[in-house]
């Protein structure tokens, strides 16, 4: 059983969960994941099953899409709604209406669109000296953490959420396009320090990563409550569906399969590129990477 399945994680639980329920529904162990969702965030969760395993790498670098709601007033330390109330404000929810509705959202948004520094949160899985954060942080520990470079390609606030104006506001739905590795809680919270009142996310929902969208997924109790589960799986080459491809002759899919470079002449791609290399039938064989030095591509995951 080989492919790839686009969950759409609930609140409440773990990647770590989701990938176990996988596998009990599927009766398999080889299955992984492309990307960690919080426990309190749902959405797109791409998961990998049997060779798929081995594509993950060319996944978890891509684009991830987001919907969050804002809530403004305090910070807390995990940065979500799971967290301890830290760093209140002691506004009032007619006085933060006020600095909502008075702030020039575009304006804000502005010094945060590119790229940007964020520091990694204690409560993440970003690991330091071989030990991940929120295990410090769940020891009362905090460490000292270097920023890291995102790039936030898209970031707007969903009108309708401010729109409104029958009562008093503290909260405010965006929806966020970015680099992986970018932190929505750290992001949430910058927002809030900008604007002057706080912020932590109420919400997180991943609405998109890579080429895999929200539409294509499927909730686990569907999943366990299908006749036929295996159904739901894409095919793994959906992984690799945006890189060039050359085909080979039975001859080179023979060395190929063996691990073996094929040269290529008048070759017009890129040292180091990726890409895709499939037999006379157009079957994807393996992902290889071009040597410019040798005209050459070598197989870097063999699939067959």
């Amino acid at each position: 059983m080989n492919g790839i399945l686009i969950i759409d994680k609930p609140a409440g639980i773990t990647s770590h969960d989701v990938v176990a329920r996988v596998r009990r529904v599927l009766k398999t162990k080889k299955v992984g994941h492309t990307g960690t969702l919080d426990p309190f965030a749902t959405g797109v969760m791409v998961v990998v099953v049997g060779k798929a395993t081995r594509m993950a790498q060319f996944l978890d670098k891509d684009e991830k899409e987001y919907e969050a709601l804002m809530k403004f007033g305090f910070e807390t330390d995990t940065g979500d709604v799971d967290g301890s109330r830290i760093a209140d404000r002691g506004l009032r929810i007619d006085e933060i209406d006020q600095v909502l509705r008075a702030t020039d959202w575009d304006e804000v948004f502005h010094t945060f669109r590119g790229e940007i520094h964020q520091i990694p949160p204690m409560y993440s899985a970003k690991k330091i000296d071989g030990k991940k954060l929120y295990e410090h942080a769940r020891m009362g520990e905090t460490v000292e953490r270097k920023s890291i470079t995102v790039s936030i390609n898209k970031l707007e606030l969903i009108e309708s959420a401010i729109r409104d104006p029958r009562s008093a506001i503290d909260r405010l739905r965006i929806s966020v396009a970015c680099s992986a590795g970018t932190y929505i809680r750290t992001l949430a919270e910058d927002i809030g320090r900008a604007v002057g009142t706080g912020a932590h996310l109420e919400e997180l929902r991943r609405t998109r990563a890579g080429r895999f969208e929200i539409g294509q997924s499927v909730t686990l109790d569907v999943l366990a409550e299908s006749d036929d589960p295996a159904s739901w799986l894409l095919p793994l080459e959906m992984a690799v569906s945006h890189l060039d491809a050359i085909s080979l002759n039975e001859d080179r899919a023979t060395k190929t399969r063996g691990g073996l470079s094929t040269r290529i002449q008048d070759a017009e791609f890129a040292d180091g590129q990726r890409l895709r290399m499939l037999d006379e039938g157009g079957s994807l064989l393996a992902i290889g990477v071009y040597d410019d030095a040798e005209k050459s591509v070598r197989p870097k995951v063999v699939l067959v």
